[in-house]
């Protein structure tokens, strides 16, 4: 018989800190203050975490749309996780997801170098909880593209992926980066895409998962 039990500390705000993005932010002291209001896991937070996890590891994002349609409160944060991780598809106005659309906005108001923007982004943006290097391949991705949305300055094209250089690195948007910002014009149709989402592989190969922002659901499209 299992005798393992779990415990959980579910907070989403920690009186120190300010625009708390979570517990990888406290240092020793605050994370042992936390330690009396854990509870240990119940069967239905248990049940739903692994239906979650199986939802976010399938081929078909549907699967997450199933779960939300359903009772999330066991896990009172999993609902506004999974509708900001959907929201990272390929939108249906411009072909980009939250993150990227967002680092556009932040480099067209002067955010420009990786540093600043990174730090910006983190405030507009604290639930998704990026590291540096996670947010570098975002912008990597649109700013190498056949049809870059960005001018990468301040590091040389062949040393890009030693983390000691691309937090020196400088945008600036390009033609097509102003014009798809604005949905003028549309990133999938202009760039192949080859990277995944959870269990979802994206790419521009026949029809692609792309995320409505108004009805808040997938949609299944030509790229």
């Amino acid at each position: 018989m299992n005798k393992t039990k779990l415990s959980l500390v579910c907070i989403n705000q920690f009186p120190a800190v300010g625009n708390f993005r979570g517990l990888g932010e406290l240092n020793p002291e605050q994370l042992a203050s936390l330690f009396e209001t854990r509870h240990e896991v119940t069967d239905a937070e248990l049940d739903l975490a692994v239906r979650a996890w199986a939802a976010y590891c399938s081929p078909n994002p549907q699967a997450l749309e199933d779960l939300l349609a359903g009772d999330t409160s066991a896990l009172p944060f999993l609902r506004g996780a999974l509708l900001h991780h959907l929201a990272r598809f390929p939108s249906t106005s411009n072909g980009l997801g939250r993150i990227e659309n967002k680092a556009l906005e932040l480099i067209n108001a002067g955010y420009g170098e990786f540093t600043s923007l990174f730090n910006e982004f983190g405030h507009a943006e604290p639930v998704y909880g990026l590291g540096d290097c996670q947010f570098w391949n975002d912008l990597k991705r649109i700013g190498e593209a056949r049809q870059p949305l960005l001018l990468i300055d301040g590091l040389e094209m062949a040393r890009r992926d030693e983390a000691q250089d691309f937090t020196k690195s400088v945008f600036q948007l390009t033609e097509a980066g102003q014009t798809v910002r604005s949905a003028q014009d549309d990133f999938l149709k202009m760039n192949a895409v080859d990277f995944w989402l959870g269990g979802v592989h994206l790419s521009t190969q026949g029809q692609v998962w792309r995320w409505h922002e108004q009805r808040q659901q997938l949609v299944y499209t030509a790229s």
